[in-house]
């Protein structure tokens, strides 16, 4: 059964604490390096074609960017973080704001975080992956750009992810090819599962 979204619309960029919506929604906070494919698996995972920004530089997002799908919960899409080319003072910012919408666990129903299937998770994948297990919300990770494996190359590398982020078995970690759609139901239906839907 195919699951749709039949309405997926910009609501804000929050650029400091004061902007972060605290309406009662579910919260689904999507996170991952610059340039691992974040806004191309949300626009999959949408089924739009350039709704979150995909630029040819990574680190386009310097916002925390709210989505609001079917009017029943926010995609939260945070800053990219590890590779743009930005000056310190613009990645201190961004990590501030991070920081601030993480000590808010109250915000958070459910972490979606990117990973590069070919390689092994970064140090900064780590302590994002802690940043969401110190909340208390479920985390699913997705690890994107599956196409780019050989078949033989696809469970030892989910092993490595699993094992260097160190993931109990109860974590949902989702094989993910943005750029063919492998992958999309099961994380549709897994965020839908967990916001009530």
């Amino acid at each position: 059964m195919s699951v749709k979204v039949q309405n997926a619309e910009f609501v804000l960029s929050a650029v400091s604490p004061r902007n972060f919506l605290q309406d009662g929604l579910p919260q689904v906070a999507f996170a991952g390096r610059s340039n691992v494919g974040k806004s191309s698996v949300i626009n999959r995972l949408l089924n739009r074609k350039n709704f979150a920004r995909v630029g040819a530089a990574p680190g386009k997002t310097v916002h925390i960017n709210y989505f609001q799908i079917d009017k029943t919960f926010y995609l939260v899409d945070l800053p990219g973080y590890g590779y743009a080319r930005v000056s310190k003072a613009e990645r201190d910012r961004w990590g501030r704001l991070m920081e601030d919408y993480f000590a808010r666990p109250a915000l958070l129903t459910l972490g979606v975080m990117i990973v590069d299937a070919r390689h092994k998770p970064t140090a900064d994948d780590g302590t994002m992956a802690r940043w969401f297990r110190d909340t208390g919300c479920p985390l699913i990770v997705v690890a994107n750009k599956l196409d780019k494996l050989k078949k033989s190359e696809v469970e030892p590398n989910l092993q490595r992810i699993r094992e260097t982020l160190e993931l109990g078995e109860d974590t949902l970690l989702i094989p993910f090819s943005a750029q063919k759609g492998t992958g999309r139901e099961e994380l549709l239906q897994a965020i839908l599962a967990r916001v009530g839907c």
